[in-house]
């Protein structure tokens, strides 16, 4: 199984827009570019998506080249497809890392999640991705649907009980 990104971490955007890659993340980006090699800059996938998403998407070259061999297998025109490939693909940026470890957040990028110069981002782990995310902007919209979600399952709710049964093995 492949790495996985786990955390959460602050991490500062200078004035340029330069923010490290927690270095845990990084070994996951290096480990999912086919490309890298030790001495080269590591690769990953921005999707930034439409005006109302105010997140980053952050995928190993891997994890992208699997969604868009996914979208490949779509009925060519459909309405599905197209909005997929919109999205995968005309609202993402290719971004490398560099020796520092790090990346520049492009102004229109850190416009769109709401990043002034000087201030820290959040970077959430989602196993195959992670996202960056303004913090109050994460602490409004997702910590509060996730309590909201966990308050409505019972006070002795354990979110285990959600995942699907292990296949057998036969």
């Amino acid at each position: 199984m492949a790495r996985r990104f786990r955390g959460s971490f602050h991490q500062k955007v200078d004035s340029k827009g330069r923010v490290s890659i927690p270095a845990s993340f990084r070994r996951v980006v290096e480990t999912g570019d086919p490309d890298w090699t030790d001495g080269l800059r590591p690769n990953l996938v921005i999707v930034y998506g439409l005006d109302d998403q105010n997140w980053l998407d952050c995928y190993t070259v891997n994890a992208i080249e699997d969604i868009e061999e996914r979208i490949d297998q779509m009925q060519p025109g459909s309405d599905d497809r197209e909005a997929l490939e919109l999205l995968f693909h005309g609202l993402a940026q290719d971004i490398q890392i560099d020796e520092d470890g790090r990346i520049v957040l492009p102004q229109k990028l850190r416009d769109k999640i709401g990043l002034d110069g000087d201030e820290k981002a959040l970077f959430i782990a989602l196993g195959d991705r992670f996202q960056i995310w303004r913090e109050d902007t994460f602490e409004a919209t997702k910590t509060a649907a996730t309590r909201a979600y966990m308050a409505d399952q019972g006070p002795r709710f354990n979110p285990l009980t959600k995942l699907p049964p292990r296949p057998s093995s036969t």
